[in-house]
């Protein structure tokens, strides 16, 4: 349930000079820039986990999708501003990568989506590429793929198995254990397959700055899951390391003594 109170600060704070100069900087037009604004409290009224962070720093966070011309409507999947462990951090979903891929001009096609119970994938190990076959016979999903096709006519695709990505976020993602991996997991998956796959393809500005903005997410998860911590008994900490390519954990956080590791 939404706290009035915060959401009218937040409000008040979203409608200064300052802030909607911001905001039109990012969006190009006035127009625009309120109806961005007029996203982020909504956004921010129907999460009362984000209530509970810093509305400055939900704002800045906020600013990153307008950076990148993507609508902060959680029902649209193109990207989202989620609260870790009280720390608001902007998360592109897969629809906003294809988006970003598609501006490019530079790719033909682009999908991410499910393999169902009783879909069969045939490997073209020379090519890079499958085919999917067989019926669907159920609606739970086995796997995960994503596929590519540029302009210039080369194609890709990249496939994972439930267990490969279970296996994945578990090892790289300090926030797997609650957030959108466990509400919103076939999203996630998909999201998965298809960063390991724009490896292949051509990075346009927007998908570096993208890519730039996982690794300060990935960051941010590191950060809040420390702070999280300092009350805790630490038995060892080890450095926390962050995959540059991929944007995800690679150290190892603090061990704690009383709470697991989420």
């Amino acid at each position: 349930m939404a706290n009035i109170a915060k959401v009218n600060d937040f409000k008040q704070l979203i409608n200064t000079q300052d802030m909607f100069g911001r905001a039109k900087a990012a969006c190009g037009t006035k127009e625009a820039a309120r109806q961005f604004m007029a996203s982020m409290l909504d956004l921010y009224e129907s999460d009362s986990y984000l209530q509970g962070c810093d509305p400055i720093k939900v704002a800045i966070e906020c600013y990153k999708a307008a950076s990148l011309n993507l609508p902060l409507v959680k029902s649209l999947g193109y990207a989202y501003v989620v609260p870790y462990k009280n720390v608001p951090t902007f998360i592109i979903g897969y629809k906003g990568y294809i988006q970003l891929a598609l501006r490019s001009g530079q790719y033909k096609c682009i999908n991410a989506d499910c393999i169902y119970e009783g879909e069969e994938i045939t490997v073209d190990r020379l090519r890079g590429t499958f085919t999917i076959g067989g019926q669907k016979t159920g609606n739970k999903a086995i796997g995960y793929f994503a596929y590519f096709q540029l302009i210039n006519g080369f194609e890709r695709t990249h496939y994972m198995t439930v267990e490969q990505i279970q296996e994945y976020a578990k090892k790289y993602s300090k926030a797997y254990n609650s957030g959108p991996w466990q509400t919103e997991f076939d999203a996630m998956a998909k999201k998965t397959v298809l960063r390991q796959l724009l490896k292949y393809g051509p990075m346009s500005t927007e998908m570096q700055k993208a890519e730039s903005m996982e690794l300060q997410a990935a960051q941010n998860a590191a950060r809040a899951e420390i702070d999280s911590s300092a009350n805790q008994t630490v038995i060892d900490i080890d450095p926390i390391e962050v995959d540059e390519e991929t944007g995800e954990i690679t150290g190892t956080a603090p061990q704690e003594i009383g709470e697991p590791d989420f």
